[in-house]
């Protein structure tokens, strides 16, 4: 256990962040042949210390925990995404067929992001949540010679839809030869 005085204090400008001043420590390490730049970091809001290890020597604690944090975000989306769209249940046993789902869950998981920003209040919100909410409910879906019509059934999260700028405007599908997706109700 490391005395209170081997702590140094630092700013994170960030802020939104609620965790905006962390202690660290750092130390150098040697690893497999080489000197590593170790940091413990603790007040990030979790119990136990964060360990940051790199070869950035010259970048300074802030920037490296503020990227760190950047990369936790997409590392927490990308584990939502495996886990909503199920990544595990892979379309194939043939070992080409893991980058092909891989990037189909990214493009769901973009493509949701997309709607999730239109939305008020969604644009935090996981895979999940926005499935549960926004797309998972029953319609009835019109094919005609002009157009194709999705009518929304009354819902308790309609109003976001409605307010959102997706509704009632004709939305043009390439691969439907040419033929518009409206919403409405």
């Amino acid at each position: 256990m490391l005395p209170r005085s081997a702590w140094r204090i630092i700013e994170l400008d960030v802020p939104t962040r609620k965790y905006r001043t962390p202690r660290v420590y750092e130390q150098t390490i040697p690893l497999a042949g080489r000197v590593l730049r170790q940091m413990f970091v603790q007040d990030l809001g979790h119990d136990e210390p964060t360990i940051l290890l790199t070869n950035q020597w010259h970048t300074p604690a802030p920037a490296l925990l503020t990227r760190y944090a950047q990369r936790m975000l997409i590392e927490n989306a990308l584990s939502d995404a495996v886990r909503f769209f199920h990544i595990d249940a892979l379309s194939s046993a043939v070992g080409l067929k893991v980058d092909f789902d891989m990037a189909l869950l990214v493009l769901a998981s973009g493509l949701y992001r997309l709607v999730a920003r239109r939305m008020r209040g969604y644009g935090d919100a996981q895979a999940r949540q926005i499935f549960r909410d926004l797309i998972d409910m029953s319609a009835d879906v019109e094919v005609s010679d002009k157009e194709v019509t999705v009518r929304f059934h009354r819902r308790a999260h309609l109003p976001i839809l409605l307010a959102s700028d997706l509704m009632e405007k004709l939305v043009p599908v390439p691969w439907w030869k040419g033929l518009p997706l409206r919403l409405t109700i």
